[in-house]
């Protein structure tokens, strides 16, 4: 059977599942719809935690990153591995013990105040949806090439699957169906890996497999590093990054993990403090598996690339490429008539325009321009080279539509668990907590829902327009995250001298500073129609890592502010003592 058909049998299978359980588990009060009742077993909320956390960023661009950026791609591993035990070590129990399931709720109630819960709203509002739009990116590219359809029509059918499991289940809904997308997309992962690994290398375990030996005994690292040296890129296995950049986007990406709302909102679907801790566990070691086996497939593809096409004539190309290059994603331009692929260092783009120029294309898409004073002639968008792997390999068509199915349902578990922050925002923390508090729980979940349509339409259009390739989209929402809750959150818990005022000036303080620092220099639409050069880089920090700075702002300012105002009331200071007592928590508090 053709790649189609496979891919319309697998993904039209486990979208069959997940509507069966949206179905099944259908949220009949605020409880299920926020937090699953509170009643998930430690170990399906491990796997759900998994699915969660490793969004299309983590199964779609980041061995797409790693397989370009080499020894500098490691930071994403480093830095989103660390977070997530950051997360489960150092705040999750306290949060947990608290007993308010949304951020918002937390900083709300621990600081006091109105105000300060609204902030909040904003914070987890803009970091949501700069999160969700690196999601919906990835249903796009997928849709786009695997089914046949344009980008636009594939962000609206994963609109609709969302749409199905988060606004009749809610968080109950998500819990079970994210269950099942734990199980697809680390199977969908793991197999291509299995076989390219054993192909290259003769050996099935891919981690081992990246540092054996291929036909002619050389390393495979070695024999990457030498082909990265013959077309003038840096070597594979050594950084171009400063080791301050390094430093700066790893912690960026641990703090602003432990900053994201809606992980920390799923140690409250368990009942107790300790199921949480096992949960966090459970999470840990399912989250293990795809993220040391992507550095391998990183290896492998971009060894398969390179020795594919490098140098080959175009009339000779396997079908793949040309399949790719109907998406937009890859383009090739013969500069020099040879009617060969010319791929070098170098960049192949014309120009580094915003998304909205005609130049990018409708969907963001970069052209090859001949008037490129670069020899490069090929242009791959780094989101293609885990779906496009397998292709490049040979390996069988299921396996290829398998993979289709993996990234839909890392894409989709992480849009669906995203949408439930915004419409919790915008229901509980919002209309519930300061617009309308006497609002019946009917009329509450009506909002839930209506919140969670708005916001799905509104990261359709996020995918449809994207604004980068998903990893780098993703670690900004990282960087906005770690500006503006982190500090809220850590010294919230340790810090019983914190309050009001210095919680909300640092908050503010500091993702103003990122937001102004990831568009001038990401974008570039402050002051100029093209993202500035390395070197105006503030302290020479990446957009990715700017967020070190804006959270160290953060606490400055937070810690001076409340040190120069009124300390918080007796009760709140009690509060923030007892939280960091190690005992049982009972069932989290839905209000």
């Amino acid at each position: 059977m053709s790649v189609q058909t496979w891919t319309w049998i697998i993904v039209g299978i486990t979208f069959a599942l997940y509507f069966g359980i949206a179905i099944w588990a259908k949220a009949g009060s605020t409880k299920d719809f926020y937090v699953a009742g509170g009643g998930v077993s430690p170990l399906a909320n491990g796997m759900a935690t998994a699915a969660d956390w490793m969004s299309a960023a983590s199964f779609i661009s980041m061995a797409g990153i790693i397989s370009f950026a080499g020894y500098d791609g490691s930071v994403y591993l480093m830095g989103w591995t660390g977070g997530y035990v950051l997360l489960a070590l150092l705040l999750a129990p306290y949060l947990r013990k608290f007993g308010k399931f949304t951020v918002p709720d937390f900083i709300g109630d621990r600081y006091y105040s109105n105000s300060a819960r609204t902030v909040a709203v904003i914070c987890a509002l803009i970091v949501s949806f700069t999160y969700v739009a690196g999601q919906m990116r990835g249903v796009g590219i997928v849709f786009s090439q695997f089914l046949q359809v344009d980008i636009v029509t594939g962000v609206i059918i994963g609109m609709a699957v969302v749409c199905v499991f988060a606004f009749l289940g809610g968080m109950k809904g998500i819990t079970y169906t994210q269950v099942a997308q734990y199980c697809v997309l680390i199977f969908a992962f793991m197999v291509p890996a299995f076989f390219i690994s054993m192909q290259m290398t003769g050996n099935i375990i891919p981690q081992i497999g990246m540092g054996g030996t291929v036909e002619d005994g050389t390393f495979l690292l070695d024999k990457l590093d030498a082909l990265h040296t013959q077309l003038g890129f840096n070597e594979y296995t050594n950084g171009s990054k400063s080791t301050w950049d390094v430093f700066a986007i790893t912690l960026a990406l641990m703090v602003g993990t432990a900053g994201l709302p809606h992980v920390i909102v799923r140690f409250f679907t368990v009942p107790k403090v300790k199921d949480a801790r096992k949960s966090a566990g459970y999470a840990l070691l399912l989250i293990a598996i795809l993220y040391t086996t992507a550095p391998a497939i990183a290896v492998f593809s971009r060894t398969n690339l390179i020795e594919t096409v490098s140098d080959k004539q175009y009339s000779e190309i396997p079908a793949w490429f040309k399949n790719w290059e109907d998406t937009g994603l890859l383009s090739w331009t013969d500069k020099n008539g040879d009617g060969k692929i010319q791929y070098v260092a170098g960049s192949a783009i014309n120009g580094k325009k915003p998304v909205f120029t005609a130049d990018r294309g409708l969907h963001g898409e970069r052209t090859i321009s001949n008037a490129s004073a670069s020899a490069n002639e090929l242009y791959v968008d780094r989101d293609i080279m885990v779906l496009a792997n397998p292709e490049i390999a040979g390996l069988p068509n299921w396996v290829i539509a398998l993979v289709a199915a993996g990234g839909l349902a890392a894409a989709l578990s992480t849009a669906a668990g995203l949408l439930l922050v915004i419409s919790t925002s915008i229901s509980h923390d919002l209309i519930k907590k300061q617009i309308k508090p006497d609002i019946s729980e009917k009329a509450e979940l009506m909002w839930a829902r209506i919140s969670i349509l708005v916001a799905i339409v509104i990261a359709g259009l996020f995918g449809i327009y994207p604004p980068g390739f998903v990893a780098a989209v993703v670690a900004l929402a990282f960087g906005l995250a770690a500006a503006s809750f982190f500090p809220a959150i850590i010294l919230g818990i340790f810090d019983k001298r914190m309050n009001k005022q210095g919680a909300v000036s640092g908050m503010v303080v500091g993702i103003t500073l990122m937001l102004f620092y990831m568009i001038r220099y990401k974008t570039g639409l402050i002051g100029t129609f093209d993202p500035l050069p390395k070197s105006e880089w503030w302290f020479g920090t990446s957009p990715e890592g700017f967020g070190t700075i804006a959270m160290l702002v953060n606490v400055v300012v937070s810690l001076v502010v409340s040190r120069l105002t009124a300390e918080p009331p007796k009760d709140v200071q009690e509060i923030v003592e007892n939280i960091r007592i190690p005992s049982g928590a009972g069932e989290a508090s839905s209000h």
